[in-house]
C-alpha cells in the first residue's frame, strides 16, 4: 500500500487569512470571537461568533466573481493556492494533462452556499422569479468547493464533495488518503471550507441549544472541557492540505511535514443530534484509525479533540478516549483548536488537521483556553490556557458530527 504524506497547509480563519498569519496568534493563545457586525443581531439569541476578517477584493475577487462564488468557495480558492504554494507545487495547471491525471481534489463542506440561497431567495421574493440569478445553482451546490479547486489548479484526477455535518471535513480527509494509497491519485488538495454565519444558522442552532449564549463576553465564549462550558461558537473559514505519495515528495525534495497513518470512521446509529453517553461510537473509530496505522495506544502522544465546548460532546469524547487508550490516556496532550476559532462545522477538520500536523512538525502545541473550572467529567490534560513544547511521534484529529459521525485521523513522524 502506497504511503500518504503531508506538504502543503493553507487556511483562512478568524485569526488570520494564512497559516504564517494565524499559527502564531493560535499559539498565543488569542480568541477570534467578536460581536458580529456584518448584519443585524436585534433579534438574535446569540449575537457573536468566530468570523473571517477579510476584504474579497485584496484577495482577487471582483465583479462576476462575487456573483459567481459563496464565501466557502472563495476561501477555498485562497487556503488552495496558498497550500500548493507551500508545497512547492503552485505551477500545477501548466503541467502536461498527462501529469495532472492523478492529481485531485477532496474538499468537505457541511451547510454550502448558505449566504448565496438566502440572498436569492430575497431576490426572489423582492424582484420575482425572473431575476433570480442565473449563477445561483453552481454557486450554491456544495461540490462547487472541490470543482473551482479543480478549476482554478488545472486538477484532473478526482474531484468531488464530502457533507457529513461536523465529520465532513475528516471524511474528506479519509478519502484523499485512500485514494493515493489506492494509486488513483498522486497529489490530492483536501479538508474543508464553510461560511455558514448567517441569522438563519445562528437562530437554528441556537433554537436547538446548541450555542453558547455568552454575549457578555464572546472571547471567554468557546471553553471546551471546563466545567461552566455552555455550548459552542460558531465559526468559518477554510483549512486545507496537501496530500501527496510519499515517495514522489522524496524524489523532488519536499518538505514533509507528517505522514498520514490511519483513518477510521464509525457511526453511533443513536440520534440525529445527540452523541450516544457510552463513548463506544467515537472509541471505535480511534480504534479504527490506530489499526490502520499499525499503532499501539502507547504509540500515540498527541490528540487535537473535537472539543466543541458543549455538556455531552466533551465528557463523550473523554469517555472515548479513556475507552481506547486506558492508562496512558493520562499521559495524553489534549487540546481543542475551536477554544479560539469557534466551530468550523463541516470545516473543522481540515483546520485541525493544519494544526495537528503543524504540532507533529514543529513540536508545538496551542493551548485550550478558557479552561477554568476543571470538570471531573473532562478529567485529562487538556493543554489549559498555555502553549508547551512537546515532541509528538503520533497524532490523532478527531471529529464528530450530527448524524453520529465519528471520524479520527492519525498522522505522524514518518517512519
Amino acid at each position: 500500500m502506497r504511503r500518504v504524506v503531508i506538504t502543503g497547509l493553507g487556511t483562512v480563519n478568524a485569526l488570520g487569512n494564512s497559516v504564517e498569519a494565524s499559527f502564531p496568534r493560535m499559539m498565543a493563545g488569542e480568541s477570534g470571537a467578536a460581536n458580529i457586525t456584518r448584519f443585524d443581531t436585534s433579534d438574535l439569541a446569540v449575537k457573536f461568533a468566530a468570523c473571517v476578517n477579510w476584504n474579497p477584493e485584496e484577495h482577487g475577487f471582483i465583479g462576476a466573481d462575487l456573483r459567481k462564488l459563496d464565501p466557502f468557495t472563495m476561501w477555498a480558492l485562497m487556503a488552495s493556492d496558498e497550500a500548493l504554494r507551500d508545497a512547492g507545487l503552485e505551477g500545477l495547471s501548466e503541467l502536461p494533462e498527462e501529469e495532472r491525471y492523478k492529481f485531485g481534489s477532496i474538499i468537505a463542506t457541511g451547510i454550502g452556499g448558505i449566504t448565496g440561497i438566502l440572498e436569492q431567495h430575497d431576490v426572489l421574493k423582492e424582484r420575482g422569479a425572473r431575476r433570480v440569478s442565473p449563477h445561483f445553482i453552481p454557486r450554491i451546490m456544495a461540490n462547487a468547493v472541490s470543482g473551482q479547486v479543480a478549476i482554478r489548479h488545472g486538477l484532473l484526477g478526482t474531484a468531488f464533495t464530502t457533507s457529513s455535518a461536523c465529520a465532513s471535513a475528516g471524511h474528506a480527509i479519509g478519502m484523499a488518503w485512500r485514494a493515493i494509497q489506492w494509486d488513483d491519485c498522486d497529489v490530492v488538495v483536501t479538508g474543508g471550507s464553510e461560511s455558514a454565519i448567517t441569522p438563519l444558522s445562528l437562530a437554528g442552532f441556537a433554537s436547538a441549544k446548541a450555542l453558547s449564549t455568552r454575549n457578555d463576553d464572546p472571547q471567554a465564549a468557546s471553553r471546551p472541557f471546563d466545567k461552566d462550558r455552555d455550548g459552542f461558537v460558531m465559526g468559518e473559514g477554510c483549512g486545507l492540505l496537501v496530500f501527496e505519495e510519499y515517495e514522489r515528495a522524496k524524489a523532488r525534495g519536499a518538505r514533509i511535514y507528517a505522514e498520514v497513518k490511519g483513518y477510521g470512521s464509525t457511526d453511533d446509529a443513536f440520534h440525529i443530534t445527540a452523541p450516544k453517553e457510552d463513548g463506544q461510537g467515537p472509541a471505535r473509530a480511534f480504534k479504527e484509525a490506530l489499526r490502520h496505522a499499525k499503532l499501539n495506544p502507547e504509540d500515540v502522544d498527541y490528540v487535537n479533540a473535537h472539543g466543541t465546548s458543549t455538556a455531552y460532546n466533551d465528557s463523550i469524547e473523554t469517555t472515548a478516549t479513556h475507552l481506547v487508550f486506558g492508562d496512558h490516556a493520562k499521559k495524553l496532550a489534549v487540546n481543542s483548536t475551536k477554544s479560539m476559532i469557534g466551530h468550523l462545522l463541516g470545516a473543522a477538520t481540515g483546520i485541525e488537521l493544519v494544526v495537528t500536523a503543524l504540532a507533529v512538525h514543529t513540536g508545538k502545541l496551542h493551548p485550550t483556553i478558557n479552561y477554568t473550572t476543571p470538570d471531573p467529567a473532562c478529567d485529562l490534560d487538556y493543554v489549559p490556557n498555555e502553549a508547551r513544547d512537546k515532541p509528538v511521534r503520533n497524532a490523532l484529529c478527531n471529529s464528530l458530527g450530527f448524524g453520529g459521525h465519528n471520524v479520527s485521523v492519525v498522522i505522524g513522524k514518518p517512519d
